[in-house]
């Protein structure tokens, strides 16, 4: 079997979406106040101190937390026909219909949360999303927690051998941007790092 993977922000989009949807739901001065007060776990990320995961889902509970799971799945397909068309790259959907003529599956594997990938992926013709999913409490509203590890790094190896546990005996393509991506580009036949 032919695998194609794409990586999501940066890869497939311009920009990081979760800082892009944030900005679409809140508007910039919620949005730059908000940072503001996780400026220092921020920073003690950029230095190593502090973890990926823990400081992106403290920020997605200050935006998210307690807001109905209908209004939120319907915010992510508002950003995404209002701006998340525009934030896709040319090349990117180019590369992925080739690979989806030539590919017996392809996925999108990404940090960024399930609910506003959905909306592209489903525009660019992907079925297979593994990615960072949102916990909702008997209410259907969010928690502000993740119901899975954060899809980033290792993680997203982990994920994908779970979905092709014989990923070895297949032919594997994948498409990245970031050290996030570096041990799935590390596993494929065709790497694909910033080529898009």
């Amino acid at each position: 079997m032919r695998i194609a993977v794409f990586d999501f922000d940066g890869t497939v989009t311009t920009k990081d979406t979760l800082l892009e949807f944030i900005k679409f739901v809140r508007g910039p001065v919620s949005f730059y106040a908000g940072f503001l007060r996780y400026a220092p776990q921020l920073l003690a990320y950029k230095l190593g101190l502090y973890p990926n995961w823990k400081v992106k889902q403290q920020i997605f509970s200050h935006f998210f937390k307690g807001m109905r799971l209908e209004d939120f799945n319907r915010l992510c397909e508002e950003f995404f026909q209002k701006e998340g068309k525009a934030l896709v790259r040319q090349s990117a959907r180019i590369a992925i219909w080739e690979q989806l003529q030539k590919c017996n599956r392809v996925f999108i594997v990404s940090a960024s949360i399930y609910n506003w990938i959905k909306p592209f992926a489903s525009d660019l013709g992907i079925r297979d999303i593994l990615s960072t999913e949102i916990e909702v409490d008997g209410e259907g509203c969010l928690t502000g927690f993740f119901s899975n590890k954060n899809c980033y790094g290792q993680e997203k190896v982990v994920r994908l051998l779970e979905q092709v546990p014989d990923l070895e005996n297949n032919y594997l393509i994948v498409y990245g941007d970031s050290k996030g991506d570096s041990q799935l580009l590390k596993y494929a036949n065709e790497s694909h790092y910033r080529a898009l």
